[in-house]
């Protein structure tokens, strides 16, 4: 039997069994569903068949759908509230075409044989989300607190297959499913130095390859991180505690221990006064110098301040300076030339509250002036005086210095320890006549003979034979002239042939002389020798003759 057959003939046969069962009561045939190949029973008609096709789909938000109505009458429909079109119908069924569909609906097929039977279809709709965004994060973040990301999901179906995926780069934080409308989705991390320029998005992920599709995903804009290190110690600010006016000196900002250095910003200021600094990183350290000047007329106490900012937070120190007013002290010689044997006074004399100390002067108790008189001697010429004041500025001794020269005018000086007198050279030597005239001003020397002959001075010379004899030195100058007498004398060799021969005629002789007493010395010897032996032979021959036989 064809299947067909066989569904028109099962409504009819659970008729007949429902009526001849006790009491006559059996659930009636609602209607036919061919998909599952199952009856479905409607308590009042029997005999009615109803199926609906597809079951089930899934279409995009907005889409069309073709739902097959069929019964066993010719007098069915579909019941919807959506508008819906009739495209083809025969003489038990009709297709209908369902447009814009936007949100998941089940239409109902329903036949009145002459009853109504109904049979429904589930039609989901699905749609990707319109909105997927990670919320703004914090402009800087400090390593070691915790970050709270939160992604931000409007729309997309259904949920059930819509999950949210945190992402750092391309490394997986958190995956949640979304919840509500809109859904909210947050997962906390640590925030690290390496996460400084990292990126984080979030990313929505619809699965619907179960229902046979695919997976899709959209993604947020990623949002930049930056962390950063600033040690709430180690910010050191150098500068001196007291200051001229108008002079300038160096300030020195230094920290260590921070991170990114190199995005660090640095403020020096004294007062109102923003300084020019200029900042050097080397790791994670930071040193900002800068010029700094007193200003006159701000003389007093002023706060020099030295403030890092990085990432949201300022860190910062202050130094106590002092700028102070300090003219020079005024040091006068009565007459800065003198000649010998002139009376010069020194006065040495600085600004209250400044105090004076005049070296050469005797010891004194400080005071705004001090003064000495001397009698002007040629030791004392190009003498420098010295007039030093001392002001104290914030518990500090600073100093500043005059100073003079005396110029004394005297008459030359020829001294035997500057010009000895008495030279004794080898001929054909390289000798210099160190021969000096003191005085003020410089005397012109001058040494020369009777003869006229001048003695070179200062300068190497050759030595010879001529040279020799005595000089008259001569000193002068606007202040008068002195002279004295000095003598060269040089050893000089006499080339002659008799002292020669005299020489070698006694070097002779001493040979021959020493010869002759060499051998007539052996030759005595051997005299006494011979005499000592017949000496003895005469005393044997006696002392024979002597003795009885």
């Amino acid at each position: 039997m064809a299947p067909g057959a066989a569904r028109c003939v099962l409504p009819a046969l659970l008729a007949l069994l429902g009526a001849l069962l006790p009491g006559g009561e059996f659930p009636l045939v609602r209607g036919w569903d061919p998909s599952t190949q199952q009856s479905i029973l409607d308590p009042g008609f029997a005999g009615a068949q109803i199926s609906v096709t597809p079951p089930e789909a899934i279409i995009p938000r907005g889409g069309s759908v073709t739902v097959n109505c069929s019964a066993s009458c010719a007098e069915l429909g579909l019941e919807i509230e959506l508008s819906k079109k009739e495209v083809a119908q025969g003489v038990n069924w009709k297709t209908f075409e369902l447009s814009d569909v936007r949100e998941d609906i089940s239409p109902i097929c329903y036949a009145n044989c002459p009853n109504q039977t109904e049979s429904s279809v589930s039609i989901t709709v699905y749609g990707f989300p319109d909105l997927v965004e990670l919320e703004p994060l914090p402009s800087w973040q400090p390593v070691g607190q915790n970050l709270t990301l939160s992604c931000q999901v409007v729309g997309g179906a259904p949920r059930d297959n819509l999950t949210v995926v945190l992402l750092r780069g391309e490394e997986e934080l958190s995956r949640q499913p979304a919840v509500g409308e809109p859904a909210l989705v947050n997962h906390t991390v640590e925030a690290r130095r390496e996460d400084h320029g990292a990126n984080f998005s979030c990313r929505a992920e619809l699965d619907l390859r179960s229902r046979g599709l695919g997976l899709f995903q959209n993604s947020s804009a990623p949002r930049q991180l930056r962390t950063y290190v600033l040690p709430d110690t180690n910010l050191s600010l150098s500068a001196p505690r007291v200051v001229e006016a108008g002079t300038q000196v160096l300030v020195e900002c230094v920290l260590g221990g921070l991170f990114p250095a190199s995005e660090a910003q640095v403020h020096l200021a004294l007062e109102d006064h923003r300084l020019n600094a200029t900042i050097t990183y080397n790791g994670d350290s930071l040193v900002a110098r800068a010029p700094m000047q007193g200003l006159a007329g701000e003389e007093g106490t002023q706060q020099l301040v030295c403030v890092v900012t990085l990432g949201d937070r300022d860190l910062r120190t202050r130094e106590k300076v002092t700028i102070y007013s300090f003219p020079a002290p005024k040091l006068t010689l009565s007459q800065p030339e003198v000649s010998e044997g002139t009376l010069v006074s020194v006065e040495c004399e600085a600004h209250s509250p400044a105090v004076v100390t005049l070296h050469g002067a005797p010891a004194r108790r400080p005071s705004e002036r001090d003064q000495i008189l001397l009698n002007a001697s040629a030791e004392d010429n190009e003498r420098i005086f010295s007039c030093l004041a001392t002001l104290e500025v914030a518990g500090q001794m600073v100093h500043k210095n005059q100073t003079r020269e005396l110029r004394v005018l005297y008459g030359p000086r020829l001294d035997k320890r500057d010009c000895s007198g008495n030279w004794t050279w080898p001929e054909g030597s390289k000798q210099t006549v160190n021969c000096q005239a003191w005085g003020n001003p410089t005397p012109k020397l001058t040494c020369s003979r009777k003869d006229g002959a001048l003695l070179p001075i200062g300068t190497q010379m050759l030595v010879k034979r001529e040279i020799a004899g005595t000089y008259l030195c001569r000193a002068e100058s606007s202040h008068g002239k002195v002279t004295r007498e000095v003598v060269v004398n040089v050893i000089y060799h006499q080339n002659n042939v008799v002292i020669i021969i005299l020489v070698a005629a006694v070097i002779i002789l001493g040979t021959v002389g020493t010869a002759a007493y060499i051998y007539n010395r052996r030759r005595k010897i051997q005299i006494y020798e011979l005499q000592k032996k017949a000496q003895e032979a005469a005393a044997l021959k006696l002392n024979a003759l002597a003795s009885p036989p």
